[in-house]
């Protein structure tokens, strides 16, 4: 396990809200902290490849761009077969993200989360009849859950 500097526990504090939002945040937070932009991205990769942090993305709201039907489809399919047609599924330019999470039976057959994003109740029947094309011939049954607010739109937290 990666034993975080002074430097690395104050990347992640001043960055734990977002990246600053510049043209360059690389180079801002290299000045903060009195080193280069590439040491500050060399630090990001070293602590993404011990595992340290996940990955360095965007965070939409979904809602503030007009997607105002977020859903998160499940899918009870074959155990066999469920790492090759989540591939599928996740490559639908629609889909967010796509993953497998354990069945809890009885109540809870689905293995196979997918999360649409539409600004119409009617484009997002259209990708979830789209999602079960894709799936067609190994669907048992399935379920949508759609969001009614942001529940949880944060990265990791520590105290400076």
């Amino acid at each position: 396990m990666m034993e975080l500097d002074v430097i690395d526990r104050q990347l992640i504090v001043l960055t734990q809200n977002g990246l600053p939002l510049t043209d360059q945040p690389y180079h801002q937070l290299a000045e903060q902290l009195a080193i280069s932009a590439d040491e500050v991205m060399q630090r990001f990769r070293s602590m993404q490849d011990q595992g340290v942090i996940r990955r360095i993305a965007a965070v939409p709201n979904h809602y503030k761009l007009g997607y105002g039907f977020n859903g998160m489809t499940v899918w009870d399919v074959e155990d066999a077969v469920v790492d090759q047609l989540g591939e599928l599924v996740a490559a639908l330019p629609f889909v967010s993200h796509c993953y497998q999470r354990p069945r809890h039976l009885p109540d809870w057959p689905y293995n196979l989360f997918a999360m649409i994003h539409a600004k119409t109740a009617a484009d997002a029947d259209t990708q979830i009849l789209r999602v079960g094309e894709v799936l067609e011939g190994h669907v048992r049954s399935h379920q949508v859950l759609y969001s009614s607010r942001i529940l949880k739109k944060t990265g990791l937290r520590i105290a400076s």
